[in-house]
């Protein structure tokens, strides 16, 4: 079952109830990062959908239309880039999926999210710059190759590459994981919730995977967390176009 998405009616004023707004949408992995961190920590907040170049049904390259609200002035006044995600917590407005994590991680969550010591804070920031690195492109590559482009403008040989590049980085997880329970040590972090995105949407995709032991047990771990089921775990969320 889906999560109930609490969309405001009007976008840039708050109720009285409401402290957090995040302004994304369910099948972008970067709004996934944000709404994973919020599920972790249990935080209360207001959805509002919004983007550029997907709606509720697929990516525009197909003749969808997207969600919108990213091209308003009110909402550039907030993030000139107009992408997703955007939070406003109670008057502080951040973009940039990364950094956002890392706030609510060390406003909100700090035993949990990296046992408040300033060494696995560091360690699992680094996993966050390297999936925006190392696999965000290639894995924006297959998705656009396999899923979201019309048939007519996929082309193999650059799924081929993406896939080849991907497995590389694969690799280097593989072996972080033959060392450590999770990216950074024995606990969970903030850190894995970007690499758990990442390698859910990998074994979604209909897509010839090499074998990797450390990766395949790190992904039956993070299947466990209640949190991974509210938002990531949905198969739409990744494979709708």
């Amino acid at each position: 079952m889906r999560p109930k998405i609490a969309v405001s009616s009007t976008a840039f004023t708050y109720g009285d109830a409401i402290v957090l707004r995040l302004w994304g949408r369910p099948s972008s992995a970067r709004t996934q990062k944000v709404l994973w961190t919020l599920s972790e920590i249990g935080l209360d907040f207001d959805f509002v959908l919004a983007s550029a170049t997907m709606g509720a049904a697929g990516h525009i390259s197909k003749g969808n239309s997207p969600f919108g609200v990213v091209n308003t002035p009110e909402y550039r006044s907030m993030n000139p880039n107009g992408r997703v995600p955007t939070i406003d917590d109670d008057g502080f407005v951040l973009w940039e999926s990364n950094s956002i994590v890392r706030y609510l991680a060390m406003r909100y969550a700090p035993d949990l999210l990296y046992g408040n010591d300033v060494k696995t804070f560091a360690s699992a920031s680094r996993w966050l710059d390297w999936e925006n690195n190392e696999l965000i492109p290639p894995q924006h590559e297959l998705v656009m190759h396999l899923i979201r482009l019309p048939q007519n403008q996929r082309d193999p040989k650059e799924l081929e590459h993406a896939r080849l590049a991907f497995i590389k980085a694969l690799g280097i997880i593989d072996e972080q994981l033959g060392h450590t329970r999770f990216m950074t040590g024995d606990r969970f972090t903030y850190g894995d919730i970007a690499i758990g995105i990442r390698v859910h949407r990998w074994y979604l995709l209909e897509i010839e995977r090499p074998r990797t032991a450390n990766v395949e047990r790190f992904y039956q771990e993070i299947q466990q967390r209640p949190a991974f089921h509210k938002w990531t775990a949905d198969p739409t969320h990744h494979l709708d176009g």
